[in-house]
């Protein structure tokens, strides 16, 4: 006998439409918090958004904030994935592959422009979101020197040195981010990409 879980309706299994249906909260939830920030992410109204009952909501969420960091776990993810295929593609100088990272980083947030006020603005409405946003960072730090590092030949500096760097320049370069991304600096894109990229190497240099 056929297990619930494994039949079909209208071509889909159960856990496809699960998925479906969970895929489709996190959409929600990426809308509402990337156009009207925490405060708006009531579970009500991501099931009006989604089209669903609270009943599937409660199907692949707790509560709120399992929501609210799913989003932010996805878009994290989004941005860390375009940043190691630029990589992967970069030119092999230090340089090349800081304008690359940076570049495509800037590109993905601006494509979407839900996804920078999700990983950048929005920490500071919810103390989980706040938390998680501190993980990304020091993640973006740690992909920096595994990724920063070999590229810089015999002039890289020990891996502890390299992550007290990439430690500093990732979170300032969040906080400048924040400024460009609310209209709060007039810089062109380009600029700004190569000007980070030029700190990413000048700060590869520092040494304890």
């Amino acid at each position: 006998m056929r297990s619930l879980t494994s039949r079909r309706y209208a071509g889909a299994s159960a856990d496809e439409r699960r998925a479906r249906r969970r895929a489709a909260l996190v959409e929600a939830g990426l809308d509402l918090l990337g156009t009207e920030g925490v405060s708006a992410m009531t579970v009500r109204a991501v099931c009006a958004r989604a089209g669903l009952t609270e009943r599937y909501f409660y199907e692949s969420f707790a509560e709120r904030d399992a929501l609210i960091l799913a989003v932010f776990d996805e878009v994290a993810a989004g941005g860390t994935a375009a940043i190691v295929s630029a990589v992967e593609s970069a030119p092999a100088d230090p340089h090349g592959t800081a304008v690359a990272a940076f570049g495509a980083f800037v590109e993905y947030l601006t494509e979407d422009r839900r996804r920078g006020r999700v990983l950048l603005l929005e920490a500071h409405g919810s103390e989980p979101l706040q938390r998680r946003r501190l993980e990304a960072l020091r993640g973006f730090a740690l992909l920096t020197v595994e990724h920063g590092r070999p590229r810089l030949g015999p002039s890289a500096p020990n891996e502890t040195d390299a992550l007290l760097t990439a430690t500093v320049l990732v979170g300032g370069l969040a906080e400048l981010l924040i400024s460009w991304l609310n209209g709060d600096l007039d810089v062109p894109r380009e600029r700004l990409v190569h000007h980070c990229a030029a700190l990413l190497v000048a700060g590869a240099a520092v040494r304890s």
